[in-house]
């Protein structure tokens, strides 16, 4: 099966979903791998503007790049960018192929770190948690930051990756994580795909993040390894 990648939401974060979807792919010859292709499209209006100030709606943009995924064949598709779940449901009613949702990625990889039950911590966009896109879905209880951290902390970093800036957001988005493991969180999950980039740029948290980048990753496999045709074997045990 061809996996699709929507991307460029942002350009980095998509190509560190592509380096994750090789590397966690235990394979011991190029055929072992998964055929990608990724659609990394920058000019997709900004998703956060869009929800929460008014800006030019990304959902034509978001078609397009799966009419094209389409056209290359791919069978299912994967979408680096927790913001533009969003439209989530616009997007698979319009299409076809099965969209792997990233809150589901992200609950899984909850289970395969063996996080004990109760609320988890949750960095993401503004708008990603207005809308409430993993407290409806995730199945657990969320701490988000307040105003004034997502002001100070999460918003500038995020901006500081998606400017190639990524070292310098390792320590705001660590802050940020500690302060909700501070308040009970058993986890953290990086809802922002800009995010992981910024933890890893830094030494290791000391508690269990969940990289939705590579949870998103992990799901893709085990989707295209499952799916009648595919290679039902060697699923992802990393």
């Amino acid at each position: 099966m061809m996996l699709g990648v929507l991307g460029g939401m942002g350009p980095l974060a998509s190509a560190e979903f592509m380096r994750q979807l090789t590397l966690l792919t235990p394979a011991a010859r190029d055929q072992d791998h998964i055929p990608a292709v990724l659609w990394s499209d920058p000019r997709v209006p900004d998703r956060t503007a869009a929800r929460l100030g008014g800006g030019e709606d990304p959902l034509p943009a978001l078609l397009a790049g799966l009419r094209a995924l389409e056209r290359a064949g791919a069978g299912a598709v994967a979408i680096p960018c927790n913001t533009a779940h969003g439209w989530f449901d616009a997007m698979q009613a319009a299409t076809p192929l099965p969209i792997l949702h990233i809150v589901d990625a992200a609950a899984a990889e909850l289970a395969r770190l063996a996080v004990p039950d109760g609320p988890v911590g949750l960095l993401g966009t503004a708008a990603t948690l207005e809308m409430g896109l993993y407290q409806a879905r995730i199945g657990r209880e969320c701490i988000t930051p307040d105003g004034a951290e997502m002001a100070r902390l999460v918003t500038p970093a995020i901006a500081l990756v998606k400017a190639n800036r990524v070292a310098e957001a390792h320590a705001p988005l660590a802050e940020a994580a500690r302060l909700l493991v501070a308040r009970g969180a058993r986890a953290v999950v990086l809802g922002c795909t800009e995010i992981p980039l910024g933890i890893a740029a830094g030494p290791a948290l000391p508690f269990p993040v969940v990289d939705t980048v590579a949870a998103l990753a992990r799901a893709a496999i085990r989707h295209c390894r499952q799916t009648p045709g595919a290679a039902a074997t060697n699923l992802v045990s990393r």
